[in-house]
Order: structure tokens, then sequence, then C-alpha cells
């Protein structure tokens, strides 16, 4: 005579090798097919009823066979496939995210490069004594002492030449928005 789920299970939680694979043996098909009908999936049912099988053992010792083994183990199979789909979900909503923030890079190099673009023009019109104050000045880091040092200048001169670089600027940006 067959020996019921409830002992095969009993026996697996108590670390029975022999009655593991037994009900694995009698169930396999049972968890895969209630697999498919929730994944409507082949292959993500074969996943699951593979996930479930190596999970069992585990899942075997908090069994406390309150309910038959196969109500149970159909629980088990339902909790699996909707852990599948939330995984899924994440995996989706990450991977729609994942573009996201690739362009908003993008878009952030292209006006970057955009900015600068616009700053070199704005360079180009700038006469070379005030551009090359601005290139001690900003670009290097350099404070106005030590600008006013490397161009033979006094810091007040500097301090002119930066205020006139800024209000240059500004007209160009004006001058172009007006365009």
């Amino acid at each position: 005579m067959d020996t019921d789920d409830e002992t095969l299970a009993l026996a697996a939680a108590g670390g029975d090798r022999a009655a593991f694979a037994a009900l694995v043996n009698r169930h396999y098909d049972r968890i895969y097919g209630l697999g498919w009908r929730l994944t409507g999936s082949a292959a993500d049912a074969q996943d699951l009823a593979q996930e479930i099988c190596a999970a069992l053992p585990a899942k075997l010792r908090g069994w406390r066979a309150e309910a038959k083994f196969t109500t149970w183990l159909y629980r088990v199979v339902v909790n699996a496939a909707a852990d599948m789909r939330r995984r899924g979900a994440t995996r989706a909503r990450a991977a729609d995210g994942w573009g996201d923030w690739e362009i908003s890079r993008q878009e952030m190099i292209a006006e970057e490069r955009e900015r600068l673009a616009w700053l070199e023009g704005a360079m180009a019109r700038l006469s070379p004594e005030l551009r090359e104050t601005v290139a001690l000045v900003l670009g290097e880091e350099m404070t106005q002492a030590e600008a006013a040092q490397v161009l033979g200048l006094s810091e007040g001169t500097v301090a002119w030449r930066m205020s006139e670089v800024k209000k240059r600027l500004r007209r160009i940006a004006e001058g172009e928005a007006a365009e």
C-alpha cells in the first residue's frame, strides 16, 4: 500500500530523502501544471517547479500538517507564482527606468556641450587682454591678486577686467536671446 502524502511530508521534513523523492515524484506534474496555468508560460512553469522543488525541503520543516499536504502544496505554488510575477514586475520597472537615466545623462552632456560652445564663441569676441584675464581667474582658478602678478598688472586692473568680461558676456547673451 502507498504511503499517504502527509506521512511522507512529515518524514521528509525530518530529513528522510527517500520520502522527499517520493513526494516530488508524485507531485511534480501537479506543481508544473498549476505553475503553467498561473504563469501562462511553459518556461516560467518549469522555472517555478524547479524553484519550488529546490525550496521544498526547507518549506516542509515549517509545514504543520493542519491541512492536507496537497492543499498546502497548492498554496506554496500560488505564492511562488505571485513572487515570480512581482520579481518580473520589479525587473520591468527597473528596466524602464534604466533607459531614462541614460537619456537624461545624454541630454545633460548635450546641454553642457552647447554651453561650452556658446562660451567659446563669446570668449572669441573678447579682446585678448580680457580673454587672458578670465582664463587665469576662472580657468586656472587664480585669485585676482595672483592673476595680476602673472599679467604684471595691478589687482584693481584685473578686477576691472573681470567686471568688463561679465558685462560683455551678459550683453552677448542678451543679444542672442533677442534674436
